[in-house]
C-alpha cells in the first residue's frame, strides 16, 4: 500500500549529501582583506611582504596573515576597521609602484575548493559593491567619426585613382577635399556619393565639401551611448561579476552597479580605460632633427618609442585600429614573451595585406594608446580631467605579408592580458568620465544580510511550530522536507554562481510558502480520505497520489511567471525571479518525494496501523 521504490530512497541521499556538501561554503566568512597588486616596476617577492608585515607593525596593525596568492599580495586582516586602516596605510607607504585596493578573501578550505564548492554570490544590496555614474564624451565620439570619414575620403580616393593635395577636417565638422589640379571634381563627388550615400557632397572649384546631415549626427551620438553600453557589459563579464546593473540614464549618462567589487581600482582601470593599438607605417627621416626642430615630413607625426627617449617618425595614416579589432587574446611570441593574437576584421585585414604585401622588408611599429581619467584638488573641489598616453613600441621589420591574423610583441605581461581584454571586448565608441562613485561597504551588506536571514528564520520557526502543533507527526514531517528545500535552493544557487539579493530573499520565502502550500494539500488530502473511513495506510498513499496532480499544476503556473520576470526582468526582478523558480522545484521534489518517504519509512512496516498522527 506505501511500495516506495528504493531507488528513491537512494535519490534522496544523494541530493542530501549533495544539498550539504554544496551549500558548507557558504559557512566560512570571507576575510576582510587588502589586495596588493605590482605595477609596471614593482615586484611581487619577500621582500615586498617583509616591508608590508613592517609598515603594518608600525602602524599598529596586527594581520591574521600577508602571503602571495596568485599574482596578488593579499593581506587577510581581522575587521573592518583593520582592513580600512591598512588600506590607509599601504596606499600611503607603497606609492605609485602598487595598487592597493579593498578585497574581500575567501576562507573556503581547499579540498572543499577543489570539489567546486564556492559561496552563494550576493548581490550589491548584500555584500557591497561600487556604483559608477559616467559621462559619455559625445562631442569626442563625433569627432572620431567624423576623422574616420575623412580616412575613408582619401582611400576612396586614392582607390578611384584621383589625386588630391588634402582631405581636412573643419571646425564645423564638415570635411573639404583638395583635389590636385587637373582632376575631375564632379567625378570625385560621384565616387564618393556611391560610396558614402549618408553624406552630402558639393563641388566648389577643385574642391569637394562635404556635409554630415544633422540625422546623421543624432544618430552618431546616439550610436555612441549604446556601443559603450554594449562594451562595458562585455568588460564587466570579463571581470566576473554577476548580476551587473548597466543602463543608460539620461541622454550621455551611464549607471554601472558592481556587486561583490572591493577592488575599486581594477574596476575603474577596466572600465574606464580607452586602451587600444594602431599600427602605422615608419617614415623615412631624421626623428632626433624633427624633434629638436618641430620640422615634420609630409603625412608624418613624431612619437616616443616606450621605455625610452628615443623619438620615431610614423605615418599619419592608421593601418588599423582597435575599432576594427574581432578578437584578441593573450599568446607568446618566438622568445616565449607576451604577446597578444590579433583578428581584424575584413576590411582592415585586407588593407593591411595590401600594405605588407608592398611592403616586406620596411619597418612598421604600433602605437599603444590610454586616455586616463585622473582627479585633482584645486581650491578644496575635484578637478576631473582626462591624460591621453600615446607610445610607441619599437619598430619591426616586416618580415612576410600577413592580413587579419597576426601577433604584436613589445608588451609586459599585465599590459598584454588588460588589452586583450579590451580590444576582445569592444571599443568604446566615445570616452568616458567618472561624474559619481559611491562604495557600498560590507558593513552595510553584512546588515542586510543579516536581517534577510533573520527574516527567513522567523518564518521557518514560525512555520514549523504551527505544522507541528496542527498536524503532529506529518508536521515534523513537513519540518523536515521544509528544511531540505532550503538546503537544495541554497546548494544549487552557490553551485551554479546565481546572485541572491534582497528580492532573492522574498523569493526564497516565497518559495517556502508554495512548498508549505504543497504539503496543506497533502496532509488535507490524507485527513479527508481518512473521514470517509478509509484506512490509514490507504489513505496516506491516496492523499500523496491525489495531491501530487494539483502540487504539480499550482507549481507550473508559478514557474512561468517565474520564468517570464527572468527573461523580461532586470537587476533585482532577476534574482527574485530565479531564486523563486530554484525553490518551486526544490519544493516539487521535497513535498512529494521526500515526505512520502519519510511517511514510509514512519509508518510503512507497522502491519497493525490503526491511527495516523495528523
Amino acid at each position: 500500500m506505501l511500495e516506495f521504490p528504493k531507488w528513491k530512497y537512494f535519490l534522496i541521499l544523494l541530493v542530501l549529501g549533495l544539498g550539504v556538501l554544496y551549500a558548507l561554503p557558504n559557512v566560512y566568512q570571507k576575510d576582510p582583506s587588502v589586495q596588493i597588486t605590482a605595477n609596471r616596476s614593482g615586484q611581487l617577492d619577500e621582500a615586498l611582504r617583509t616591508r608590508v608585515k613592517a609598515e603594518l607593525a608600525q602602524a599598529g596593525i596586527t594581520p591574521r596573515s600577508v602571503e602571495i596568492e596568485g599574482d596578488n599580495l593579499m593581506v587577510r586582516l581581522p575587521s573592518l576597521d583593520a582592513q580600512s586602516k591598512a588600506n590607509n596605510t599601504l596606499r600611503t607607504s607603497l606609492g605609485e609602484n602598487y595598487t592597493v585596493a579593498l578585497n574581500l578573501a575567501s576562507t573556503v578550505p581547499d579540498w572543499l575548493a577543489n570539489l567546486g564548492g564556492k559561496p552563494m554570490v550576493l548581490g550589491l544590496d548584500l555584500q557591497g559593491g561600487v556604483h559608477f555614474v559616467m559621462q559619455v564624451d559625445q562631442r569626442a565620439a563625433l569627432e572620431k567619426r567624423v576623422d574616420a570619414y575623412a580616412e575613408d575620403i582619401r582611400v576612396s580616393l586614392r582607390d578611384a585613382k584621383i589625386a588630391y593635395q588634402s582631405v581636412e577636417r573643419r571646425p564645423d565638422n564638415s570635411i573639404l577635399a583638395m583635389l590636385a589640379p587637373g582632376q575631375d571634381a564632379e567625378r570625385a563627388r560621384n565616387e564618393l556619393a556611391r560610396l558614402m550615400p549618408v553624406l552630402n557632397f558639393d563641388v566648389t572649384g577643385n574642391n569637394v565639401a562635404v556635409t554630415i546631415p544633422e540625422a546623421e549626427l543624432r544618430a552618431i551620438a546616439a550610436g555612441a551611448i549604446e556601443q559603450n553600453v554594449t562594451t562595458l557589459r562585455n568588460r564587466v563579464n570579463q571581470l566576473g561579476v554577476a548580476e551587473p546593473i548597466i543602463q543608460r540614464q539620461g541622454e550621455d549618462r551611464i549607471v554601472v552597479q558592481l556587486p561583490g567589487v572591493q577592488d575599486t581600482a581594477e574596476a575603474k582601470r577596466l572600465i574606464g580605460a580607452t586602451a587600444t593599438l594602431e599600427f602605422r607605417a615608419v617614415v623615412d627621416g631624421d626623428a632626433m632633427e624633427a624633434k629638436r626642430t618641430g620640422v615634420m615630413p609630409p603625412g608624418a607625426r613624431l612619437y616616443t618609442i616606450r621605455n625610452t627617449d628615443q623619438p620615431v617618425l610614423l605615418s599619419k595614416r592608421v593601418l588599423a585600429s582597435g575599432d576594427q579589432m574581432v578578437g584578441a587574446k593573450v599568446g607568446r611570441d618566438q622568445n616565449g614573451l607576451p604577446a597578444v593574437d590579433i583578428t581584424l576584421n575584413s576590411i582592415a585585414g585586407q588593407r593591411m595585406f595590401d600594405f605588407t604585401s608592398e611592403n616586406v622588408g620596411k619597418l612598421m611599429s604600433v602605437v599603444y594608446i590610454e586616455r586616463i581619467p585622473t582627479v585633482t584638488m584645486v581650491n578644496g573641489q575635484e578637478v576631473r580631467s582626462v591624460r591621453v598616453q600615446e607610445e610607441a613600441l619599437s619598430p619591426t621589420r616586416i618580415a612576410g605579408v600577413f592580413g587579419k591574423n597576426f601577433q604584436t610583441t613589445g608588451l609586459e605581461k599585465v599590459e598584454a592580458e588588460t588589452l586583450a581584454k579590451l580590444l576582445s571586448a569592444g571599443s568604446l565608441a566615445a570616452p568616458m568620465d567618472f561624474v559619481e562613485e559611491r562604495i557600498i561597504g560590507p558593513s552595510l551588506g553584512a546588515e542586510n544580510v543579516e536581517r534577510g536571514i533573520t527574516a527567513v528564520l522567523y518564518a521557518f520557526v514560525f512555520t514549523l511550530a504551527f505544522f507541528t502543533i496542527y498536524y503532529r507527526m506529518f508536521g515534523v514531517i513537513t519540518s523536515v522536507a521544509l528544511l531540505m528545500n532550503l538546503l537544495i535552493v541554497v546548494a544549487v544557487m552557490s553551485m551554479f554562481g546565481a546572485t541572491m539579493t534582497l528580492p532573492g530573499f522574498a523569493g526564497l520565502a516565497l518559495s517556502v510558502g508554495l512548498s508549505v502550500d504543497a504539503n496543506v494539500l497533502i496532509n488535507e488530502r490524507i485527513r479527508e480520505e481518512l473521514r470517509h473511513g478509509v484506512p490509514p495506510k490507504a489513505a496516506i498513499a491516496a492523499g500523496y497520489e491525489k495531491a501530487g496532480g494539483t502540487i504539480m499544476d499550482a507549481n507550473l503556473t508559478g514557474l512561468i511567471v517565474g520564468v517570464a520576470l527572468y527573461v523580461f526582468g532586470t537587476g533585482p526582478l532577476k534574482g527574485f525571479a530565479l531564486t523563486m523558480i530554484i525553490g518551486i522545484f526544490a519544493s516539487m521534489f521535497t513535498a512529494i518525494t521526500v515526505s512520502r518517504a519519510l511517511a514510509q519509512l514512519i509508518y510503512g512496516n507497522r502491519k497493525k496501523l490503526k491511527s495516523v498522527a495528523i
